[in-house]
């Protein structure tokens, strides 16, 4: 009878940076300076992998629990994302491994305690559409190497504090100067409390008095902050030329075509054209009498 020494282990690198380490194998493994732990709720299905530039993709499934994978770790979108890696490993003899898969955790889905999430491997960036938009507004994100914006500018963005919660409504003290929807489409991090890490999107942003803020964001956070808790809001733009040069000073840097003729006008082009100011008639000689009418009357 042969007797196999292969296992599978496989390290998950989260974006704030906690590494986790898991195998399939009955006891604990340790290489690359990271030790994988049996039975920790957590094991991959065969990865289908191609020669040529199809996307690689298996699924990692497991079960929930407080020592390896939190639900609300979850919720709050902390695995969104993550680096994962993969090994055939000679349990006998660990320095003998050999990576078979490097990618990221696409969708993770939850249900009855448990939860299912897809690996997406490294062509999955092949399957993004490239290319330039030719839009009125622009294409490159804020502070990116298109953009150019030095977004560490004093005033772009602010600290403050929470002072209540409601859903994805946050009202928030202690930030002065900033204008009315000033952070709108830019970002709110939290950064202390139990949901810190946490980031969400900016919907509405509304100054009022004293320093006070009302935020909402697209979505409330997985885990809902308290208050008291620190926020840091960081500056948003609406892609339009105007707030390009007027809020940022960036415009020599634009990337999008404000000049571009309405959709409108492209989509009809048998439209009927702006009315023209009518020409005024022009002086036109009387004609001459028929032959035997000169007088006539007379």
């Amino acid at each position: 009878m042969t007797v196999t020494t292969l296992a599978r282990a496989w390290a998950v690198t989260r974006a704030d940076g906690v590494v986790l380490g898991f195998t399939d194998h009955d006891t604990a493994l340790s290489f690359a300076g990271i030790s994988f732990r049996p039975q920790a709720g957590m094991e991959a299905q065969a990865v289908v992998q191609g020669a040529g530039l199809a996307v690689d993709n298996s699924e990692a499934i497991g079960a929930l629990s407080d020592a390896a994978i939190d639900e609300a770790d979850i919720i709050a979108g902390r695995w969104d994302g993550a680096e994962i890696r993969l090994w055939e490993v000679d349990w006998a003899d660990p320095a003998a491994h050999r990576l078979v898969f490097r990618g990221s955790l696409g969708e993770v889905t939850r249900a009855g305690g448990a939860f299912r999430a897809e690996l997406r491997g490294l062509s999955e960036a092949l399957n993004r559409p490239v290319g330039r938009v030719y839009h009125p507004r622009c294409s490159a994100v804020l502070g990116d190497g298109a953009c150019k914006a030095d977004l560490s500018r004093p005033g772009l963005s602010g600290e403050a504090r929470i002072e209540q919660v409601s859903g994805a409504r946050l009202v928030l003290s202690g930030l002065h100067g900033r204008d009315d929807r000033w952070f709108e489409r830019g970002t709110l991090r939290i950064t202390s409390g139990a949901a810190s890490g946490i980031a969400g999107h900016i919907k509405n942003d509304r100054a009022r008095p004293e320093g006070r803020r009302e935020v909402d964001l697209w979505a409330a956070p997985g885990i809902l902050p308290s208050p008291g808790d620190a926020v840091r809001l960081e500056v948003g733009c609406d892609k339009s030329a105007s707030q390009c040069r007027l809020k940022f000073g960036n415009f020599a840097n634009f990337r999008g075509f404000p000049h571009l003729p309405q959709e409108d006008w492209l989509l009809a082009p048998g439209a009927p054209q702006p009315r023209r100011a009518e020409a005024q008639p022009s002086f036109q000689p009387a004609e001459d009498p028929e032959p035997g009418e000169a007088g006539a009357g007379a």
